[in-house]
């Protein structure tokens, strides 16, 4: 997106990550800002949710969903492009405590 539109689509984003956790069908979400060196000086960012399993996830596509995206295009129309992509967790790893 362009780096003006940015801090308002931040903003905003923070509200809709809200909204999408505040379902119930999500464990937590992610928000990162993508290092990239875009040419025109572009901003990309992902979030990631985790949804408590499948059925939660074809529930929050089902009942809520269309509207949020809605709420987004509404907003942004075509200066801010989405998609989404499923991953499945194969493995995770943590680190507990420090070791230094």
């Amino acid at each position: 997106m362009d780096a003006r539109i940015a801090p308002i689509w931040l903003e905003w984003i923070r509200e809709h990550i809200a909204q999408v956790l505040g379902t119930g069908l999500f464990m937590d979400a992610r928000l990162t800002e993508v290092l990239v060196a875009e040419q025109d000086g572009s901003k990309t960012y992902s979030i990631q949710y985790k949804a408590k399993s499948r059925e939660a996830l074809t529930t929050y596509y089902d009942t809520h969903a269309a509207g949020l995206r809605k709420e987004a295009q509404l907003k942004f129309g075509e200066s801010v492009l989405s998609f989404r992509t499923e991953l499945d967790l194969i493995d995770e790893y943590v680190v507990h405590g420090d070791l230094n």
